[in-house]
């Protein structure tokens, strides 16, 4: 009897809880972990604590301890660490996107959990995915923090009025949890990092806080939003209300008012977009029913439409058993993972469901400066006493008790020692790249995911078909066209006859190339016809 598989989809709070309580369950039944497997798909192989995210920017909190390796977390899991391409609910399969070898992957599945969180929609603000930094995983808060004092650096010796004022201006889209908290931290960061620019001053920054509805912290009551409001402000953060960000350029933010529809222009070398957001593409791409985008679920977790595919999280609509569905925060996602879990192994070994019902505990936002806004069991809290609340909480809901211990002493540590201002320039993978092939080695194989496009500078390669030799290719020849153009597997093996340069661009470089430069598309066309002539082969059986 073939063991029964439990696919899991998403590396956050639902997706690792659900597969950590899954682990844990199935240590009690014997038989039952005998005859299932549990897979998790994550584009990371560590779980990031979002609420502490704000920290990594201001410098509070260092940057690998706000994550958790999985394995750790949810032991004997089996972990691909891959981005999901395609869910097939009908043929009950998950496509992966490859590895280091351009081998795409399909996976089949008995169960399935979607918990793959939502996205910053890029498409609904002009120039959002170009110039606007979003705020959301480890890497967008080291991205910004680099950002921040490359700022400064660029600011210290400018000699431009105008510029400067651009470079020392801060703007962060969305008044939620997440751009509260992300403003008032790179607030408190940049008022104490001056101290090391003389020819920079706490009155030369300007902070702006953009804010579609018609108050920040919408989440929360109206007297702690109300609170978190006037503190800002008396601080010298701009509060824009009402205001909805339309377009982002390099070097301008321009906003539209809900109600007047006049555009207004912040003149900003830094724009934070925690808005707007949607669903996982690839959710969205499912026969799956849905309510706004979100995967509609029962109030046992499983889909509405499609037994056996079960969701939780952000990417979910899941009745809170208190009349609305859950909103997408971290203690509703645990406790989600927890029932799903539970109702999944439910099913396999024939035990009652229980149905989810969770009206929450509290809601907290950090204001920078130690001062932060709690609501705890219907209890309101505000200024040093929330804030000390709100450092206890987390650090007790923080994964694994050594990153307990290591935030615990970063923030004893910030009691005593001046914020770092290091700008960490990150080594990124070249987009365009060189590449070198000694002789005899494979460039890629028939069968193989088209991923890249490839110039020869200089060498030679042989193309095979069916493992017959069809021809050679050397300088100023193109390589792989065909994958691309046609969005297919290679149809050809290549490999270097002689030592081999290339340059190498790829697909998504490649796409926007034959998009939109005029004649680029037909150029192409008419390399590939050319190298096919002089190959004298058909093309569907010899190109590459």
């Amino acid at each position: 009897m073939e063991k029964q598989r439990i696919v899991i989809l998403g590396g956050g709070f639902g997706g690792v809880y659900t597969a950590s309580e899954l682990m844990r369950r199935l240590t009690r039944y014997h038989k039952a972990k005998a005859d299932l497997e549990v897979i998790l798909v994550s584009e990371e192989n560590y779980i990031t604590f979002q609420p502490l995210l704000s920290e990594v920017v201001s410098g509070s909190v260092e940057q690998l301890h706000v994550i958790s390796p999985i394995r750790r977390i949810a032991p004997g899991v089996q972990l691909y660490v891959r981005r999901v391409e395609k869910i097939d609910v009908e043929n009950k399969t998950v496509q992966l996107a490859p590895g280091l070898t351009p081998r795409s992957e399909t996976i089949s599945y008995d169960h399935l959990v979607i918990a793959l969180g939502n996205q910053l929609a890029h498409h609904m603000v002009p120039g959002l995915y170009e110039h606007a930094i979003p705020f959301k995983y480890l890497g967008d808060a080291l991205r910004l923090r680099n950002h921040i004092v490359q700022m400064l650096e660029e600011a210290s010796v400018c000699p431009d009025p105008e510029e400067r004022q651009r470079l020392l201006t801060f703007t962060v889209a969305g008044g939620g949890f997440s751009g509260v908290e992300c403003i008032a931290e790179m607030d408190d960061f940049l008022k104490k990092a001056v101290r090391a620019f003389p020819n920079i001053g706490p009155g030369d920054l300007r902070m702006v806080l953009i804010q579609s509805a018609d108050r920040i912290l919408p989440e929360m009551k109206e007297n702690l939003a109300s609170y978190a409001d006037k503190l800002l402000r008396k601080r010298g953060i701009e509060i824009l209300i009402g205001q909805r960000l339309h377009e982002v350029s390099a070097d301008r933010a321009i906003m539209l008012d809900k109600q007047t529809k006049v555009a207004q222009t912040i003149m900003t070398r830094t724009v934070v977009a925690t808005v707007p957001v949607e669903p996982h593409p690839v959710i969205l791409d499912t026969p799956l029913e849905k309510e706004k985008g979100r995967v509609l679920v029962s109030d046992e977790m499983e889909s509405t439409s499609h037994p056996g595919v079960w969701s939780l999280g952000d990417c979910a609509a899941v009745p809170s058993g208190e009349g609305y569905f859950s909103p997408p925060t971290a203690q509703y996602a645990v406790r989600q993972a927890t029932l799903c879990a539970e109702n999944i192994l439910g099913t396999v070994l024939g035990k009652p469901r229980r149905q989810f019902k969770f009206a929450g505990l509290g809601k907290l936002a950090s204001l920078g400066a130690r001062s932060a806004v709690a609501e705890v069991f219907g209890f309101t809290f505000s200024g040093f006493f929330a804030w000390v609340m709100w450092r206890a909480i987390y650090v007790g809901k923080m994964p694994g008790l050594d990153r307990k211990v290591r935030v615990f002493i970063d923030w004893l540590k910030d009691f005593f020692l001046p914020r770092d201002i290091t700008q960490l320039n990150v080594h990124n993978e070249q987009n365009v790249r060189r590449e070198h092939l000694a002789a005899g080695q494979t460039l890629f194989h028939q069968g193989d995911f088209g991923d890249r496009l490839y110039f020869v500078v200089s060498g030679k390669l042989e193309i095979e078909v069916d493992g017959k030799v069809v021809g050679t290719t050397g300088e100023g020849d193109v390589i792989g066209e065909l994958a691309l153009l046609s969005h297919i597997a290679r149809t050809a093996t290549v490999r270097a006859v002689d030592p081999t340069d290339l340059v190498s661009l790829p697909k998504d470089a490649f796409d926007s190339i034959i998009k939109y430069v005029p004649g680029a598309a037909d150029a192409m066309a008419e390399i590939h016809q050319e190298r096919l002539k002089k190959l004298q082969v058909e093309q569907p059986t010899a190109d590459n």
